[in-house]
């Protein structure tokens, strides 16, 4: 099951892209401003106190003795801020972009995942339904909405040319056009800190290099990533797939029930007892689609993707064999989704809201940790 974040290096949403930028959001910056932002933009903070306390954070620290200078509530702003990063890498939002994005979240929401704003604004972005940013379920997925915020930031021509402020207010259409600014420098030290935390994303312009990639991921040359079974629909066997005969016979069958619910729709929370069946609780998440396949195959997995992550033992990712489960998004404490690996360079996966349990290429994950529970 997701939590706050999302990761890295998985097929995202399509989302529901929307004709130039004239449709976007009358933020509610003016709300959060009042909240209590800066006068001034911070400046001479601490590069390596902050990624130092970012680290803290990512790897479970509960916050309580954490401290980042402009962050009032670290155990929650820093997973969003990298769940921020982690669209944006999986994207290959060049490294600007993320900054945008961080600073956009800072001066809408503070960082927080709110549940209200201006009329009906909602989420790290203050996105409003009503302006076809998605459902309220949807805006307050920080991943989905994180993607969006790209995908929009991408449709502005010119944005790299801009300044910071500049860009987030073309995406925005916010009442104080300039309030962006304070929040760059805080944005940039947060942006370099999160994005070494995962595989590759220290690059200078914060994407992975084709070399990282490979290595992030199962170290599989071209054509035995997955890359072979070419396009795959959604919610179908790639034609030409079959279980490998020499996996676990517990592996097996763990795969085989999960394949069993290819097509059916993700839902949060939901048990995976009855994918097929009318209540979408019965619907699978990610965590969920894991432990109702193996427990059909007899083995009991805790019901979280943060616990899942602690169960068996660890692999590398390069060794991977059909029934290990792989994590992404967030960090390799805390990962924040979870599929299993099906040989020969596949992956099941219950993805996210709107999309369908699905089987995908090993190519397009990075993973952030691998474990064998057989």
């Amino acid at each position: 099951m997701k939590g706050l974040a999302a990761g890295i290096g998985v097929v995202f949403l399509s989302p529901i892209l929307i004709a130039g930028t004239g449709m976007m959001l009358a933020s509610s910056a003016d709300a959060v401003q009042r909240s209590g932002s800066f006068s001034s933009c911070l400046s001479g903070i601490d590069s390596d106190k902050v990624a130092e306390q970012v680290t803290k954070i990512l790897d479970g620290a509960s916050g309580k003795d954490v401290h980042v200078e402009g962050l009032d509530l670290p155990a929650e702003q820093v997973p969003n801020a990298a769940t921020i990063v982690a669209a944006g890498l999986s994207l290959d939002v060049p490294k600007k972009g993320q900054i945008i994005a961080l600073a956009t979240a800072m001066q809408e929401s503070r960082l927080r995942n709110l549940n209200y704003g201006d009329h009906d604004s909602l989420g790290l972005f203050q996105q409003r339904p009503s302006q076809g940013w998605g459902n309220a379920e949807q805006i307050r997925d920080p991943t989905y909405a994180s993607e969006q915020f790209y995908k929009h930031l991408l449709k502005v021509s010119g944005w790299q040319q801009m300044t910071v402020t500049q860009a987030a207010q073309a995406v925005q259409k916010s009442g104080l056009p300039n309030a962006y600014a304070q929040w760059e420098n805080l944005a940039t030290v947060l942006q370099e800190a999160i994005a070494k935390t995962f595989p590759g994303g220290g690059n200078a312009d914060g994407k992975d290099t084709d070399q990282d990639k490979q290595s992030a991921t199962t170290g599989c040359a071209p054509g035995q990533d997955g890359s072979g079974f070419g396009r795959i629909p959604e919610g179908s066997i790639p034609k030409g797939y079959s279980i490998p005969k020499d996996a676990d016979p517990k592996a097996r069958k763990a795969i085989a029930w999960a394949m069993q619910q290819l097509g059916t729709l993700y839902q949060w929370g939901g048990s995976c007892t009855n994918s097929h069946g009318p209540d979408p609780m019965g619907r699978c998440d990610c965590s969920s689609l894991m432990q109702q396949a193996y427990a059909h195959a007899g083995v009991t997995l805790t019901r979280t993707t943060y616990t899942q992550v602690n169960e068996g033992k660890a692999v590398s990712p390069a060794h991977l064999k059909p029934g290990d489960l792989i994590f992404s998004r967030g960090s390799a404490a805390r990962p924040e989704h979870v599929g299993m690996y099906m040989g020969e360079g596949l992956v099941i996966e219950a993805p996210r809201t709107t999309k369908p349990v699905r089987i995908t290429p090993i190519k397009d994950w990075t993973i952030l940790a691998a474990r064998r529970v057989l």
